[in-house]
């Protein structure tokens, strides 16, 4: 198993914070943003990762990461020069996951929750995770039918299903870059993850498991004081890195 981080984007939303740096990289607590995602794969045993990040600043992961021995790990770096949707990473990723699956997580995803188990378990298809979540239409939402099946996903709806949207962390096997070519970009001109996910989902072969702790999408100011108060509280102590 091998790891993708995708710390592209602008960061539009968080000007004027982001003209000096990548919004992965902006402090939250103790610790840059990017160290909580990159903590979970670690966790998990993933010691192979690859970042895919804008051109911007790039020389600012490398100062920061390194090569990932210090990490015990190793560290690519690709660049996504325009943010043309999550599953485009899994094509930038091609040569790098060689045939072989993946976990890929947001930059800006911070989760409660050890993932540990669920990656180190996968074998085939696809696995994702929903959250029930008060503001569904900004999200991937995932509607279940009454034995928790997962039955439809659909991308940021204006009426949505259900209340449990899905988080930025994706489990997949080598398929995945081959169904990511296939898709054809949304309306918004992205390549969007949701298509992978429903890919999978109409062969019967996707895994929707449910997040029971705090997950935090860190790309508002709101949300990136949520990140900062989880991280106080709850995370710090359980980092291991």
């Amino acid at each position: 198993m091998k790891g993708i981080i995708l710390s592209g984007g602008h960061g539009t939303r968080l000007l004027p914070l982001t003209k000096m740096t990548s919004k992965q990289l902006l402090p939250v607590y103790n610790r840059p943003m990017v160290y909580y995602p990159l903590n979970t794969l670690l966790k998990a045993g993933i010691k192979e990762i690859l970042f895919v990040i804008a051109p911007d600043h790039a020389g600012n992961y490398l100062n920061l990461l390194g090569s990932g021995k210090e990490f015990g790990a190793r560290f690519t770096y690709e660049i996504q020069d325009e943010p043309r949707g999550l599953a485009e990473a899994f094509i930038i990723a091609e040569s790098f996951l060689d045939n072989g699956p993946v976990t890929m997580i947001l930059g800006d995803n911070i989760f409660e929750d050890d993932f540990s188990e669920a990656i180190k378990g996968f074998k085939s298809g696809g696995r994702v995770f929903a959250k029930e979540v008060s503001d569904p239409k900004r999200f991937g939402v995932v509607e279940f039918d009454e034995n928790k099946k997962a039955i439809s996903i659909e991308e940021k709806p204006q009426n949505p299903k259900s209340n449990f949207a899905i988080p930025g962390l994706y489990i997949y096997d080598k398929r995945v870059v081959d169904f990511a070519k296939e898709v054809s970009p949304s309306q918004r001109g992205e390549i969007e993850i949701t298509e992978i996910h429903k890919r999978y989902l109409a062969l019967g072969e996707l895994d929707v498991q449910i997040v029971r702790g705090e997950w935090v999408d860190a790309g508002t100011f709101d949300s990136l004081l949520s990140a900062n108060q989880l991280a106080k509280e709850r995370l710090a102590s359980k980092m291991i890195i």
